[in-house]
């Protein structure tokens, strides 16, 4: 394995540790708050799911070039999450959810950002992943 691809590798542990932390911001679920900041993106099923997602990143980290199209449908569910995200900070305040719980506004403060970033991690990957197999099948 090259180191590029050991560095493309721990992009997708990283990216799957981030999801995991909303078993942090959450306190395991508990944190009623973040569930009435956005019941239906942010319910403990919902939540659940980003701990899959996360989890699903973080078992194609060694294999990531064989299935390139899994990791276009990252990028489509990073990208989903970064525009609900914007559109959620744009309509709410952030500061009523802190007065509340400040893990719960915190969380609400940065999931986007990490969103958006890894929508670009895995829109590179995809894209470097599909050049490489193109460049493969051309020779």
């Amino acid at each position: 394995m090259t180191q590029n691809n050991k560095t493309m590798s721990r992009g997708f542990i990283f990216a799957g540790l981030m999801n995991l932390t909303v078993l942090i911001f959450s306190r395991f679920f508990t944190n009623l708050v973040i569930a009435e900041a956005d019941p239906i993106v942010m319910s403990n099923f919902g939540l659940l799911m980003i701990v899959i997602w996360g989890l699903a990143y973080m078992s194609v980290s060694k294999k990531y070039t064989q299935v390139k199209w899994l990791i276009a449908v990252f990028a489509v569910e990073k990208l989903i999450y970064g525009i609900i995200w914007t559109k959620w900070i744009i309509s709410n305040d952030v500061g009523s959810v802190f007065s509340k719980d400040a893990m719960a506004g915190t969380f609400f403060s940065i999931y986007g950002i990490s969103d958006w970033l890894f929508f670009i991690f895995f829109s590179f990957v995809f894209i470097r992943v599909l050049n490489k197999r193109n460049k493969m099948t051309a020779e």
